[in-house]
């Protein structure tokens, strides 16, 4: 039997797989276990740092249809699942520049009172940090995003609860799709402990790429060989102020980089409460050193609306990013205006035909989002 051979069986065995379980939720449906719903989004913004022979103007139509079946086995066992797919189509002016079709989750979980065991494509998160994130290793979450949306990553994930207090997380994941490739080349690995106490909460995380793993780290934005191993360590605690510390290490055969980020929040006890925040990350290579601070401050007004307002510097290369955000949340939908000051292109060190064709993140700029929910 060929290689050829092999992978194809193993490739019918993971289709053979999904189908069966698939079926066996189908088959045991009681009374509504299957729901539907779904998130649309209008986007439209404008900016006065448009890139060369580019409209002023884009709009960016999405739309995320969900499906999720579940199914109570016993008093303490459950089985459930979720399937989301993402459309999304950017325009810039009148014309489509670009459009996203794909899977935004497909996952399978079981879990009880001690375990879930979840595979697919699925979200995996995890530390204290709100916005300068060491341990955004599998996510593109962004505060400032309204939506609160992330990218998901093909794994399997084990979540272990020996007590009330203490939680241990395994996972593995394919940076292909699980029904595409089953090269070993591409599997990652790693785990996760927390421990929550009355000093605090604590995390100590590990992970292992290999060569094909094919790893990103857009927060600071330094190319890392493929093959490497990260050890991540977070600490929370919530007193008079809340107060945390999440660092990481990502070494390989070339390079060694530490990112670490400290924080606090305090709530104001002024009117409906000022939420305050700030958190400096500090970036260690061989290369350079890299410096970043954000303050942010939220203020709910009544019941429906909520003012946001967030400064993040770049103190080595001296640029700052100011943003804020006037929310209206209600019971079907959410509007948003949000007004941003970010650098213009050429102040960046790349050349200005090298930039992003788009407006988001570059000058000043002013975008309204409807998002709704059914």
């Amino acid at each position: 039997m060929n290689f050829i051979d092999i992978r194809f069986k193993n490739k019918i065995s993971t289709y053979f797989i999904i189908l069966a379980l698939i079926i066996v939720l189908i088959s045991r449906i009681q009374s509504q276990p299957l729901t539907a719903k779904g998130m649309l989004t209008l986007n439209a913004l404008t900016s006065d740092n448009a890139p060369n022979f580019w409209p002023s103007y884009e709009t960016h139509l999405s739309y995320t249809p969900t499906l999720s079946i579940r199914q109570d086995l016993s008093s303490l066992d459950l089985v459930d699942g979720e399937w989301a797919y993402y459309l999304k189509r950017n325009y810039a002016g009148d014309s489509l520049y670009n459009k996203i079709e794909k899977n935004h989750r497909f996952w399978i979980r079981f879990s009880n009172q001690k375990l879930e065991v979840r595979l697919g494509l699925q979200k995996l998160i995890f530390g204290p940090t709100q916005i300068l994130r060491p341990l955004s290793w599998f996510d593109t979450f962004d505060v400032k995003d309204p939506t609160r949306q992330t990218d998901g990553v093909n794994a399997l994930r084990i979540k272990w609860f020996p007590s009330n207090n203490i939680s241990i997380w395994s996972w593995l994941i394919n940076s292909d799709s699980w029904l595409t490739n089953n090269n070993l080349e591409t599997l990652s690995l790693g785990g996760r402990a927390e421990l929550s106490s009355s000093i605090g909460e604590m995390g100590l995380t590990f992970h292992i790429d290999p060569k094909n793993s094919n790893p990103s780290f857009e927060q600071i934005g330094i190319l890392i060989d493929r093959s490497q191993s990260r050890l991540g360590l977070d600490y929370r605690f919530d007193g008079f102020i809340g107060l945390w510390n999440e660092s990481a290490l990502i070494k390989s055969e070339e390079s060694e980089i530490i990112l670490s980020t400290i924080g606090a929040d305090y709530t104001i006890p002024i009117s409906n409460g000022i939420l305050v925040m700030t958190e400096t990350m500090y970036v260690l290579n061989e290369y350079e050193n890299q410096n970043y601070s954000v303050i942010m401050a939220s203020v709910p007004i009544g019941i429906i609306h909520m003012a946001t307002y967030i400064s993040q510097f770049d103190w080595v290369e001296n640029k700052k990013y100011h943003y804020f955000r006037w929310s209206g949340v209600f019971d079907s939908y959410s509007l948003n205006l949000i007004v941003s000051f970010n650098p213009k292109r050429n102040q960046y060190n790349m050349p200005e035909s090298a930039s992003p064709n788009s407006l988001t993140g570059f000058g000043a700029g002013i975008q309204f989002m409807l998002i709704y929910n059914h």
